[in-house]
């Protein structure tokens, strides 16, 4: 599809999408609804391998704004990223998901930051859009715990999600990207803000650029889900240790029990005692799978 931009824009929205066209098209939406910002932004839709054909979905918006779409061979959404990253002609990158839904406000809040220090690492809101959901529930709220840990223990590393961020492109290429070893949606986004960090460029959290996450979730997908966290923890800190040089460890047991009791501190529409059994669980999920990435690389070796 070709592209629509006469001047480069201020920002480049890139949105990886993988076989899901109905919240493909509620994010395209979210994106028509964006508030103007100073400078304009374009929009790139990469496609990363898709069994079900987006191109009409994506079409539909053509008239819009600026738009994208670019196709590739399934390489999970950090190397989609990376693809749309170098596509994009913007100055800023803004990075969502395809089951996303960006406030109208969303890069205006990203440009005040960015405009003001053009380094950063701009981390915002995430919401749970399906708070009829459990598991969706407890997914973001454990998400919610362990980004509000990290705030307020600045020694331990921050870091934000790949659904609501952006940076400049030029400091994102020189950085290298998001790191395509990662080929499912885990810990690629806690890696490169690691990176971040190392190369002493700044992070910032922008509470006020706000995304509905929509992630309907099973108890079989949630297991699923936060089996694969694990394993990408496992590879997160072997990447890690090339250039931290410092060991795997783990978080003090304080970090656990205020984890269960975190619910009864939150208003959710669920029950705060399943929410915290839901939180313990992925927890013991979470520690299997980063023991199998852990037992299967070792085999590997041998």
């Amino acid at each position: 599809m070709a592209r629509m931009v006469s001047s480069p824009p201020l920002f480049s929205v890139v949105i990886p999408t993988y076989n899901r066209p109905q919240t493909l098209i509620e994010c395209l939406d979210s994106v028509c609804a964006l508030d103007a910002v100073a400078g304009g932004y374009e929009v790139i839709v990469v496609d990363d391998g898709s069994h079900v054909d987006l191109s009409g979905i994506v079409a539909r918006y053509a008239e819009s704004f600026p738009l994208s779409f670019l196709r590739q061979a399934n390489g999970g959404p950090a190397s989609a990223r990376n693809n749309g990253a170098a596509h994009a002609s913007g100055r800023f990158l803004a990075f969502t998901d395809d089951d996303c839904r960006p406030a109208a406000d969303w890069l205006q809040h990203m440009a005040a930051h960015l405009n003001a220090a053009p380094d950063l690492l701009v981390g915002g809101c995430v919401r749970n859009a399906l708070i009829g959901n459990i598991y969706s529930t407890a997914s973001q709220l454990l998400l919610h715990y362990i980004l509000d840990y990290y705030q307020a223990n600045h020694h331990e590393g921050t870091f934000f999600t790949s659904n609501n961020m952006a940076v400049s492109r030029d400091c994102f290429l020189e950085v290298g990207g998001f790191d395509v070893a990662f080929a499912q949606a885990t810990n690629e986004d806690r890696e490169l803000c690691e990176r971040w960090r190392y190369h002493r460029l700044p992070l910032r959290y922008a509470p006020s650029a706000i995304v509905l996450h929509a992630h309907e979730l099973t108890l079989r997908a949630y297991g699923r889900q936060h089996f694969n966290y694990g394993r990408g923890a496992h590879r997160y800190h072997l990447v890690r240790q090339r250039y931290r040089h410092n060991h795997i460890h783990l978080e003090p047991w304080p970090f656990y029990r205020d984890l269960l009791r975190y619910p009864y501190r939150e208003r959710t529409s669920k029950p705060p005692c399943l929410l915290s059994c839901l939180l313990g669980l992925a927890q013991a999920i979470y520690a299997l799978g980063f023991l199998f990435e852990k037992t299967k690389l070792t085999a590997g070796e041998t």
